[in-house]
């Protein structure tokens, strides 16, 4: 046994990544950008339902809105739970686990009598339902580097930024006929063809023989685990989550500036949110389009240094009190530009981490999630009439992305 695992790791070794990794299958891609969108699907899509689960739960809108929040504090947790579970145990068993577990959650979320009993089940869905969200990420390390992970991460991406217009549109929809209760069963059967995917599609990628070089390298140096440390994989990952900030800060404020602040309508709102959000997945599309024939790093750069240019812009617009309408251009580039970004920069950081995906792609989704919490609130500080915090937040975060993004820059031997 010890032979024949000795000699399947040396063939690993010899084979180029090309010959040793399988290839990503379009399937494959498919369940693990389901995995991806379970987030944004869980989230946006009862949000139209919390004044009718107000009055339906006999409780408070502060009691509603935990939900939201014990949800995604789940996911941050979860994904530091479940990433280095997939090193040590392979990507499978956690996964289907995760999967398994996040169904019954969700389940329960659908069945809750009480909202105390909603909010337990929520916080139990978002960590459960972290382990297709962090495993998948590392499952694309594990198969791809370079361009090919870029192209993957970016088309995974593109329904990230399609979900969030779909969830919102469709929840509002549905919560008339369904109730909230039919709207938390339909995110029942979202997870449940997460499920099926995993089982039908996925096969394990983190073999036995990368396991056993993993711990062997942990036992015998931590330069697997000091990968995580390093100024690539920091600056990199800081960069995406920075990045991610800045998107979140305009997500949190943008109904204010938009029915409040220039005084749109809720569907108008709903077209110019769409609008970007399609933005930000078209860009994303050509990203992983251009992956294979572009630096990847530059490509990053390049999303960095528009949505710099166009959060400067939004600055000005603000400091010198123009009219809000004004601020719709600048937003929707700052948004779209990010499409460059976030498929590269994961790529970026996970690239170089290859015996500790697992773990890496936990700290990059915990940051991720975290950074997200933290602006959503800061941003409507001022109050619902000025935007000078959601301008000052994002030039904030993307200022320090852009920074993260150079200090992560390998160095030339």
């Amino acid at each position: 046994m010890t032979t024949t695992a000795g000699n399947a790791e040396q063939m690993e070794r010899l084979l180029t990544p090309e010959e040793s990794r399988p290839a990503i299958t379009g399937p494959l891609l498919l369940v693990l950008a389901l995995l991806s969108a379970v987030a944004p699907f869980a989230t946006d899509l009862y949000l139209s339902a919390f004044p009718t689960m107000t009055t339906d739960l006999g409780t408070t809108a502060t009691s509603v809105q935990l939900t939201l929040t014990a949800f995604l504090v789940g996911i941050a947790l979860g994904q530091l739970l479940f990433g280095p579970l997939s090193d040590r145990f392979g990507r499978m068993t956690p996964l289907v686990v995760g999967s398994l577990l996040c169904l019954v959650a969700s389940a329960a979320t659908a069945l809750a009598p009480t909202v105390e009993v909603l909010v337990a089940a929520r916080f139990a869905q978002g960590v459960t339902g972290a382990a297709g969200m962090v495993i998948g990420r590392a499952i694309i390390s594990d198969l791809a580097v370079g361009a090919a992970a870029a192209r993957a991460f970016s088309l995974m991406m593109l329904v990230g930024g399609i979900a969030p217009v779909v969830a919102p549109v469709l929840g509002s929809v549905l919560v008339g006929p369904l109730g909230w209760r039919g709207v938390l069963w339909v995110v029942f059967a979202i997870v449940a063809a997460m499920f099926v995917g995993v089982v039908a599609v996925v096969r394990e990628t983190h073999t036995a023989g990368r396991r056993a070089k993993a711990r062997a390298d942990r036992d015998g140096s931590p330069s697997a685990l000091r990968a995580l440390g390093s100024r690539v994989y920091l600056g990199n990952a800081l960069a995406f989550a920075f990045a991610f900030a800045t998107m979140m800060a305009y997500i949190s404020a943008s109904p204010f500036v938009y029915q409040v602040m220039i005084g749109f309508s809720e569907v108008q709102y709903g077209i110019a949110f769409g609008v970007n959000a399609l933005g930000l997945a078209a860009v994303s599309a050509v990203s992983a389009r251009l992956a294979g024939s572009r630096s990847i790093r530059g490509l990053a750069g390049t999303g960095l240094a528009v949505c710099l240019a166009a959060v400067v812009a939004i600055v000005v617009i603000v400091a010198v009190g123009a009219p809000a309408w004004l601020l719709a251009v600048p937003l929707w580039v700052a948004v779209s530009s990010l499409g460059l970004v976030f498929g590269n920069a994961t790529a970026l950081a996970l690239g170089g981490v290859a015996g500790v995906a697992g773990s890496a792609s936990a700290v990059l989704g915990a940051l991720q999630f975290g950074l997200g919490a933290l602006v959503s609130p800061v941003v409507g500080m001022g109050g619902e009439h000025t935007a000078v915090p959601l301008a000052v937040v994002m030039f904030v975060a993307i200022s320090i992305a852009c920074a993260s993004f150079l200090l992560g820059r390998e160095r030339r031997s």
